[in-house]
């Protein structure tokens, strides 16, 4: 069976995130004043071919703890959508994203 993947990683809240501050800067410097706690991640789309959802689950979830995400600094989130599922990937009816498991 294939899956659509969506993984989605960012710096934890705790972490200073030197490009989102940059941001913050120039989009105050624009006028902006009343913008604020801008945090820039990253977006990871794949597909993969698993058995079922829990295998496919556990195959992202090692995919982002191990490659695409560095545990110490970032979390991530990811969606898994079964192809041929009419939902076109939208949130509301794909599979609900899960919080990656930081060690």
């Amino acid at each position: 069976m294939r899956f659509f993947v969506q993984v989605d990683v960012a710096f934890k809240p705790s972490v200073f995130d030197p490009q989102g501050h940059a941001v913050e800067q120039a989009v105050h410097s624009l006028g902006y004043t009343t913008a604020a706690d801008f945090r820039i991640g990253k977006s990871v789309t794949f597909s993969i071919e698993a058995a079922d959802e829990p295998a496919a689950r556990a195959v992202v979830e090692q995919i982002s703890l191990r490659v695409l995400s560095n545990p110490v600094m970032e979390r991530f989130t990811y969606h898994l959508t079964a192809a041929g599922d009419d939902s076109s990937g939208t949130d509301a009816v794909a599979t609900p994203s899960r919080e990656g498991i930081h060690r």
